[in-house]
């Protein structure tokens, strides 16, 4: 081989390496790229998934609190159906008895 067909050939090598180098540089940039986008989307589900659990969390105390004022209602509801009861089953006696008492009465003319 002479000594130009070896520059040539040796040239050619060299063009071919750097257009692989070129090559690699170029996939190397569009993945650090891909890697940025890919961080940025992780970091903004990061920060909707620590939205979402503060918001979850406040749900859940909302519905402990809420459960908590449906069970004192409940009570109080009950307690006051007992006293309706009572008061009308009173009443119901006393109004028998005052009956019982009143007719008598009313019959005098």
């Amino acid at each position: 081989m002479s000594i130009p067909t070896a520059l040539e050939a040796a040239l050619k090598r060299l063009s071919a390496a750097l257009d692989h180098l070129d090559a690699a540089a170029d996939r190397r940039a569009r993945a650090d790229s891909a890697r940025g986008d890919l961080e940025d989307e992780l970091t903004i589900m990061q920060d909707d998934r620590s939205r979402l659990a503060m918001e979850l969390g406040g749900a859940l105390a909302r519905i402990e609190s809420l459960d908590l004022a449906h069970r004192e209602a409940e009570r109080r509801l009950e307690r006051a159906g007992a006293t309706i009861r009572a008061a009308l089953g009173e009443g119901a006696e006393e109004a028998d008895q005052a009956g019982l008492e009143a007719e008598p009465h009313e019959q005098e003319p």
